[in-house]
């Protein structure tokens, strides 16, 4: 069931996007509120890109020593300031059903995967860092990885920065032109 999940993340993430194309109604205000949730969104995730290696060695160091999954919680962020920017209440709901039904089970797999993967080590990690709100302070035990600009390039991190460039437009062209592609949900 998992592996069908994973594989539906990113068609819905497309659908998610063209819903909120049709139905966002954003101002000032909300685009004040939202944006900048998204950005730090954006910037975690990129952080967290240029940490990571995959299936190769466990993450550890970077945003990885707060939490165990900065990748999703950037996606949720992203997803959250979007969400508000939007000033839709539809999209909250779609988002939601979203995380609730993809990316907590998912989460749960990858899970699975890694403590069959990295057995103690990834038992240990589990014990000292939570899996998605992040501690305060980083973990103590952690890894002191520099952030990699290739890794970054090779989990292809900036299709979200494209992402998140493409919607703030999208929000940018609805503010100045009311009415545009607007069904009223």
């Amino acid at each position: 069931m998992s592996a069908r999940r994973q594989r539906w993340r990113v068609p819905l993430g497309f659908a998610l996007a063209a819903v909120f194309i049709l139905v966002a109604r954003p101002s000032r205000l909300s685009l004040a509120g939202g944006l900048p949730i998204a950005l730090a969104g954006l910037l975690l995730r990129a952080r967290a890109a240029g940490h990571i290696r995959k299936n190769d060695v466990l993450a550890t160091s970077g945003p990885y020593r707060f939490t165990r999954n900065p990748l999703y919680l950037g996606s949720i962020l992203l997803g959250a300031g979007f969400v508000i920017a939007a000033h839709a209440w539809v999209l909250a709901v779609l988002a939601t059903a979203m995380l609730v039904g993809i990316y907590i089970p998912v989460i749960r797999e990858e899970e699975r995967y890694l403590t069959a993967r990295f057995g103690n080590d990834f038992e240990a990690y589990r014990t000292r860092v939570p899996r998605l709100l992040p501690r305060l302070w980083p973990a103590a035990g952690s890894a002191s990885g520099r952030f990699s600009i290739a890794l970054y390039r090779r989990h292809r991190e900036y299709n979200a920065l494209l992402g998140f460039a493409a919607l703030t437009a999208v929000l940018l062209v609805k503010l100045a032109v009311p009415g545009w592609a607007v069904i009223p949900w």
